[in-house]
């Protein structure tokens, strides 16, 4: 029943900013990569290194972001990253109009969008946790992890379209305006936001840098659920620009036909996050985090069996459900977790610091697959990341710590 009770208008506002840029992402798919291939003709290892690059650098950027999102209104943080996004998305066919479109403005555009997005993370999650009860936070994060696997079963196969109709700069300027109305969203939100209080000094110190880092190494369930994360995703994501490269360059695939076989399984996604506000009531947050966690690593090795045409589209498409439902069902149970588990001044320092982490791992993985595959294959290097992929389950966590108190979370306070 909490699954279909409203939670209110200003939720309404965030949640319908939230489905916006999430469609215009969505839409956006693959964008850098296939603009990278089809345009300025770059092979596998500087397509992964266009993904490893901007991620990196622009985690390294969003390092002092949390601190500084923890200590202001988070509002008009929001809106800040939202017309930075816009702004750095949109120099993309700007450039491409004039016959000045590079590499090197790609990788900058990466890191500012990296970077951007951490930071806007941060701040929504802490927003979301000062908006509503901590009963309400599962179905919440339900919602975004739904909407979000909506966007992505919808937008692929529309930007692809849009990409053979209008040209391959086309969807960047969509994702590019789908943060501009996002922003506008997230303004009529409305209502008060007291700036957050601090403690101490006024000024930004170092160690408020690693804060969140402290938090998380410090607990006993978030430590090995990081460790998790940040193996699962980078194993998972140094496959993308490596099967962008097998499919349309190795197997011929279309620019719609690779769209098309990323955005059907995200069906699965909707099935996986509405299943999980079910599944916790009756087995428990712990049993579904583990076992949901313990799947997801079962099925990108199916990826290395990939053949050209109908085979190869159906095979993917199944592959590619089994591991979007399963991550659908762990995700917004990990979210509500990881909010339950931190005090309010540490909810923006918490989330950044772990959204660096992931983006780190990620980096550093997507540039050893991206040499490992120019070594070898593109086939190759996915077959390895799948079978190191079988192993992660170990990292998962076998006990739960109970949620902060109300009495625990005040003397973090002081």
């Amino acid at each position: 029943m909490a699954g279909k009770r409203g939670l209110g208008r200003r939720f309404g506002w965030l949640w319908a900013s939230y489905a916006v840029s999430s469609y215009g992402t969505g839409l956006g798919f693959g964008a850098f990569p296939l603009i990278a291939i089809l345009v300025l003709h770059s092979g596998p290892t500087e397509v992964a290194a266009l993904s490893a690059a901007g991620r990196a650098v622009g985690a390294v950027v969003a390092v002092p972001l949390g601190p500084w999102v923890e200590f202001r209104r988070k509002r008009p943080v929001m809106v800040a990253m939202d017309l930075t996004r816009f702004a750095a998305l949109m120099s993309v066919p700007l450039a491409f109009a004039l016959g000045r479109l590079s590499f090197a403005q790609l990788l900058v555009v990466s890191v500012v969008v990296a970077a951007a997005n951490i930071a806007f993370n941060a701040a929504s999650g802490a927003f979301l946790k000062a908006l509503l009860p901590p009963e309400d936070l599962l179905v919440a994060n339900a919602r975004f992890e739904s909407t979000m696997w909506s966007a992505t079963t919808v937008g692929p196969p529309l930007g692809g379209a849009s990409i053979a109709i209008f040209g391959p700069v086309t969807t960047v300027a969509a994702d590019a305006v789908s943060y501009l109305l996002s922003a506008l969203g997230i303004r009529a939100i409305g209502g008060t936001e007291p700036r957050p209080a601090r403690s101490g000094t006024p000024r930004l110190r170092a160690g408020d840098l690693f804060e969140g880092w402290r938090h998380i190494l410090t607990h006993p369930t978030l430590r090995p659920l990081l460790f998790n994360t940040v193996v699962v995703n980078g194993l998972i994501m140094v496959t993308e620009p490596l099967l962008a490269v097998l499919l349309l360059e190795d197997l011929g695939f279309t620019p719609w036909q690779y769209g098309l076989v990323f955005a059907v399984p995200c069906v699965g996604g909707l099935v996986g996050s509405r299943l999980a506000r079910r599944l916790v009531p009756r087995f428990g947050r712990h049993k579904v985090m583990f076992t949901a966690g313990a799947l997801r690593a079962c099925w990108p090795i199916g990826l290395v069996f990939v053949q050209p045409g109908v085979p190869g589209i159906v095979l993917i498409i199944a592959v590619q459900f089994g591991l979007v439902s399963c991550c659908a069902v762990y995700n917004p149970v990990l979210a509500t977790y990881r909010l339950d588990h931190t005090a309010p001044d540490r909810v923006a320092r918490t989330l950044s610091a772990w959204s660096v982490s992931s983006s780190l791992s990620i980096a550093a993985l997507t540039a050893v697959w991206g040499l490992l595959a120019a070594l070898t294959s593109p086939r190759t290097a996915i077959a390895v990341a799948g079978i190191l992929l079988l192993a992660t389950p170990l990292l998962l966590p076998r006990r739960e710590k109970a949620p902060l108190t109300a009495k625990e979370q005040a003397a973090s306070l002081t």
